[in-house]
């Protein structure tokens, strides 16, 4: 199996955290902003990444990918069944990507992708917005539904748990940490998921990456 694309990007590394804790192998082919290698362009004819093949079979975005690796490897289950649980996950799954990414992406597109990475000064006033307005909200709202047992669906890891963790290691490369005092069980499950074995080799290649950069 092999997968195209980023850790940096939050989509990707869900993907990749999602196939550690499934137990599976699966190659990072490297794929950055732009690029136009044919064999990813087949597996994702619009160029965004993730892409994935496995065999004869190609499809791009975290989601489809996901969906059939749960359904081709289904232990351990990462997807409930149960119809409640099920649901709740693919909410929290589509909360991460479509508003909590897109919030924290804001930020680490105009501080970090655009100067570092494409030569150009960031929308900084889009990004100071998107810490001070959008973010509060977000982190509100993870804070009063996540349960006592730290996880977010039947007090047991699942998708769900991956997927609202993913964005929050794009903020640690800001140096921003969600506020303890405000906010105790957030930072705690950040911190929790970020020291996974699933999670904590990417954010650690991550921060080498940038260290490198930095030189």
């Amino acid at each position: 199996m092999i997968i195209y694309g980023s850790s940096l990007s939050p989509f990707v590394r869900k993907t990749l955290a999602y196939v550690a804790e499934k137990g599976l192998k699966a190659d990072l082919k490297p794929i950055g902003l732009g690029n136009t290698d044919p064999d990813f362009v087949a597996c994702s004819p619009f160029r965004k990444m993730p892409a994935f093949r496995d065999g004869d079979f190609a499809i791009s975005d975290s989601s489809a990918i996901i969906t059939y690796l749960e359904a081709k490897f289904p232990e351990p289950v990462l997807v409930p069944s149960e119809a409640k649980s099920r649901a709740r996950t693919i909410w929290f799954e589509e909360f991460a990507d479509t508003i909590l990414a897109a919030c924290l992406g804001k930020m680490f597109f105009n501080r970090i992708v655009a100067p570092r990475f494409l030569g150009r000064e960031g929308d900084l006033a889009a990004a100071e917005k998107a810490e001070k307005d959008e973010m509060p909200p977000l982190i509100d709202y993870i804070e009063g539904v996540l349960p006592n047992s730290g996880f977010l669906v039947d007090d047991r890891l699942t998708l769900a748990d991956l997927a609202v963790a993913s964005p929050f290691v794009n903020l640690l490369h800001m140096g921003i940490a969600v506020d303890a005092s405000q906010h105790p069980k957030t930072a705690s499950f950040v911190e929790r998921m970020h020291i996974r074995p699933s999670y904590a080799p990417l954010i650690a290649k991550e921060r080498s990456f940038f260290n490198r950069q930095a030189r």
